[in-house]
């Protein structure tokens, strides 16, 4: 039983993955063992699973199905795996990707506490300001703020975060306060361009939404450097709240337009559809959840 669930789980990747070969460096293992593999299965379904040409797999129509079928398959196995496995201690290599800004402020502070818990679980933690594909940087575990959807992946929610709007106190005694989003024309606000509505910034009011074009003399692609460019006074920001906690606490940075903010931006644990969901994910997403429940407003 435990070959066959390894033979469907190389079967499902190489249909994420487009090739035995990719299937076998993931594994570290060779391409012809993953060939075997999928041999093995269609001589058990007697059904041909793909049309092999030399540029890449095609799933028949048969495979098609069986895709769909192994899917709720793995997802029930790793549920199965998952509960008995909580009656042992996690094991393993996490490899956890978020941004730069929740990393550093959010995730690297509570590593510490997390290896109490576990401490034989690892944790490679891959940091960027922008999407990582799961698939292609073997990645078990993603955290992303936002709205965020795509059929290759799952999503639990695990918080929420305010969307801010912030400067220095030395800033708005400088150039005063904002008392409504369309006063944002007469200030300089920092643009960060990862975000997908760049110099459109999003507020509320009375539940109708209001989109105002921001402008300045800077914009940034990296948010510890937006962050620093804030504190530093340079001009008006929009971030989640968790990136400013301690600043706020300390009233080196405030927030502006607050009657004005949009809906709370959601946290959400990102992992493949069809992967097994082991226990070392489940326990960093449960720690997360615990960790920020103080936290989220």
């Amino acid at each position: 039983m435990l070959d066959r669930i390894d033979c469907i789980h190389s079967f499902v990747r190489a249909v994420e993955l487009g090739s035995f070969s990719a299937v076998a460096k993931e594994q570290d293992t060779t391409q012809p063992t993953i060939s075997k593999q999928i041999a093995a299965l269609e001589a058990y379904l007697d059904a041909q699973l793909f049309v092999r040409t030399t540029r890449k797999l095609q799933l028949t129509d048969a495979g098609k199905d069986f895709y769909e079928h192994s899917i709720r398959l793995l997802e029930i196995f790793a549920e199965t795996e998952s509960s008995v496995g909580k009656r042992q201690e996690p094991t393993g290599l996490l490899r956890l990707s978020c941004s730069t800004w929740f990393g550093k402020w959010q995730v690297i502070p509570r590593i510490q506490r997390f290896h109490a818990l576990y401490p034989h679980i690892e944790i490679d933690l891959c940091m960027a300001d922008f999407y990582t594909n799961l698939v292609e940087e073997n990645i078990d575990l993603a955290i992303r703020v936002g709205n965020f959807i795509s059929h290759k992946s799952r999503s639990e929610r695990i918080g929420r975060t305010r969307l801010i709007t912030v400067a220095t106190p030395e800033y708005l005694s400088k150039f005063g306060i904002p008392k409504h989003p369309i006063d944002l024309s007469d200030h300089n606000c920092i643009v960060y361009t990862r975000q997908s509505t760049l110099n459109e910034w999003h507020f509320q009011e009375n539940s109708q939404e209001i989109i105002v074009s921001v402008h300045g003399n800077l914009q940034v692609n990296d948010s510890s450097a937006l962050k620093e460019i804030a504190l530093a006074g340079v001009g008006i920001v929009t971030s989640p709240l968790l990136a400013f906690q301690e600043e706020l606490k300390d009233h080196k940075i405030r927030i502006i337009l607050e009657a004005f903010e949009p809906p709370p931006l959601p946290i959400q644990a990102v992992y493949l559809r069809s992967s097994f969901r082991p226990a070392k994910v489940n326990c960093f997403i449960d720690f997360l959840i615990q960790e920020l429940k103080q936290l989220i407003f």
